[in-house]
């Protein structure tokens, strides 16, 4: 029955991709599952619910081993709980965020945005209010959406060596950029397996040529195409843990692979990127100022939970979308065309709650890898994390092991 389970589980969430599309945001499994579900009636929320449920309560005696049923029951009352507000159910925002991800979540503090905007006016003085100078750094360090395929591409050979040599990676593995537009997102890493992703860029992320180094790191090395090749590799190929042959939204997972690949830039290229980047980017006649882009940047993360706090709005607090909109653009210093974008990747029921993993996701691994827990080195712990399914839940573990009553943990 071990691995009877597992195929379940696979079923299961290729049946979730049926029922919303962008559910499944990776599969390379057996073609013939796939074909068996697809030949299926088409599935109903309140029947993958009961599923969800039955598969839930058959862990118990699955004969695997408790690391895996402690990965598969995370990601099932993930999937039960999409499944029942998928059905109709009215569930709280914020249980639905815990269930899906294993955090609770706060707003954030707009004094705490305000100080952040002082220290990048003090970066970027000049005329104008803050929005306005910040705009203009995003305008001298643009690259227009015919050379940003170009340009991440540059950037992502020296990463891909980098990577090798620190990690390694299999022989074989490949990335392919392609430029899209019109989404809600600026970049997306699709796995293919056998080693081979295809990373999508929005055009109008070439706004901004600032967070191209970022976007390669995460959606690729040593982010989402680096972790999926060596899970691949180790888990799937060497261990036979079907279960990671899938990646499905919306689930523990997906904090995990996320903050994974948020966190990637402290691993490689490290602190100096921007001067790094300015370099590479030179060689392909795109101009930067690097060690800029990187400071100002950094303080433009720091700002990201604003993100969280317009999702609490519009799902905990019932806010109007205009003002939500108005809220990100004021606190995250972007366009309105930008903010609405935001707002409408938010409003959308699949991607609603997704982005908590961005906030809460590099909070956690950020944290776990500053505490250095077991005197190991960063690139150590951030291996493990590429290696290893590790949970939410397996992270605070660590934390809470590492730190006594009342001392508070580093976080980033």
């Amino acid at each position: 029955m071990r691995e009877e389970v597992v195929t379940e589980y696979l079923s299961l969430g290729l049946r979730f991709g049926r029922l919303a599309d962008g559910f499944v945001d990776s599969w390379y499994g057996d073609p013939e599952l796939s074909r068996r579900v697809d030949a299926e009636p088409r599935p109903d929320a309140s029947g993958l619910a009961a599923q969800s449920a039955d598969l839930l309560a058959a862990l118990a005696d699955s004969g695997l081993a408790e690391p895996r049923r402690r990965f598969l029951s995370a990601q099932l009352a993930a999937l039960n709980c999409a499944a029942r507000r998928m059905a109709g159910e009215e569930i709280p925002f914020r249980d639905e965020v815990r269930t899906y991800f294993e955090v609770d979540i706060e707003p954030g503090e707009p004094d705490r945005y305000a100080e952040i905007h002082d220290a990048i006016g003090a970066l970027l003085p000049g005329p104008g209010d803050l929005r306005a100078r910040t705009a203009a750094f995003y305008e001298r360090n643009a690259v227009p959406p015919e050379r940003l395929a170009r340009a991440v591409q540059a950037v992502s050979d020296e990463l891909r060596a980098m990577t090798r040599t620190v990690f390694g990676l299999p022989e074989r593995e490949s990335v392919e950029y392609v430029v899209v537009r019109d989404k809600p997102w600026n970049a997306y890493n699709r796995y293919l397996g056998g080693f081979r992703s295809r990373v999508e860029l929005n055009a109008e992320a070439g706004r901004t040529i600032a967070a191209l180094p970022l976007l390669a790191i995460h959606e690729a090395y040593p982010g989402h195409h680096t972790e999926h090749c060596r899970k691949e590799a180790g888990l799937v190929d060497g261990a036979g843990h079907g279960e990671h042959l899938i990646s499905l939204v919306n689930t523990p997972q997906c904090l995990m692979a996320e903050g994974t690949a948020e966190m990637a830039d402290a691993a490689v290229p490290g602190p100096g990127w921007g001067r790094w980047t300015a370099g590479i980017l030179a060689d392909a006649g795109v101009r930067v100022e690097g060690e800029l882009v990187e400071e100002v940047l950094r303080l433009i993360r720091l700002l990201m939970p604003a993100r969280q706090d317009a999702a609490l709005m519009l799902h905990d607090r019932g806010a109007d979308p205009d003002e939500v909109t108005g809220y990100l653009e004021r606190w995250l210093l972007v366009p309105p065309d930008h903010a609405r974008r935001m707002t409408r990747f938010l409003t959308d029921p699949l991607w609603r709650a997704y982005s908590v993993t961005y906030i809460e996701g590099p909070r956690l691994v950020g944290a776990w890898l500053d505490a250095g827990t077991g005197g190991t080195s960063l690139v150590e712990r951030y291996r493990r994390l590429l290696d290893e399914p590790l949970l939410p839940s397996d992270l605070r573990a660590d934390l809470e092991a590492a730190d006594p009553p009342g001392v508070r943990t580093g976080a980033r």
